[in-house]
């Protein structure tokens, strides 16, 4: 792996806000990333409820942002799910560093996080996001018309969610480039 997996913290804030305000035009209007430093508190009070996890993952060689995968509205009891929303940095898209961070994020949110379901919300001319959850396992469940608010506008989204044993099931398939376990 190229990129390690973080909890998002206080010590995150500078990088953080650069990051994704320099990602903002990349971003367009598929998210609404915090660019200030009081929107990057706010998210991180977030973090203070069960019901939210903030992750970032930072490139191994030198540390740098590279992305951020908010886990929200954790329901727990029987339904054990939870929406994923992300965005990567600008200027290191199409390196599969997301794809990396995403793997990372779903051993987490299936493992020490004990979800059973994460389900993305994906504009549908989004294809980029669409490849990668594609990539990592999820599948496709249905279309949902102006599902959210993004930009000031309604926005249409496919549904595409992931469920534990799928993801344990691609486990045991090596990722392209790497020998099987």
């Amino acid at each position: 792996m190229r990129v390690e997996l973080h909890t998002l913290s206080a010590a995150d804030r500078e990088d953080f806000v650069d990051a994704m305000a320099r990602s903002r035009s990349f971003h367009g209007a598929w998210i609404s990333a915090p660019t200030t430093a009081a929107e990057f508190d706010a998210l991180l009070r977030r973090t203070e409820d069960e019901s939210f996890v903030s992750l970032v993952i930072r490139l191994r060689e030198d540390g740098r942002l590279a992305g951020v995968f908010n886990i929200s509205e954790i329901v727990r009891r029987a339904f054990q799910s939870a929406y994923i929303g992300y965005g990567a940095v600008a200027g290191l898209e199409g390196r599969g560093y997301m794809t990396e961070g995403m793997r990372l994020v779903l051993a987490h949110a299936f493992g020490e996080l004990g979800l059973h379901r994460l389900e993305a919300n994906i504009q549908p001319a989004n294809t980029a996001s669409i490849a990668l959850v594609r990539r990592c396992g999820f599948v496709r469940e249905g279309f949902s018309e102006n599902y959210l608010k993004i930009d000031g506008a309604w926005r249409d989204h496919e549904r595409w969610a992931i469920r534990a044993e799928l993801w344990e099931a691609l486990l045991d398939v090596p990722m392209p480039g790497q020998p099987a376990q």
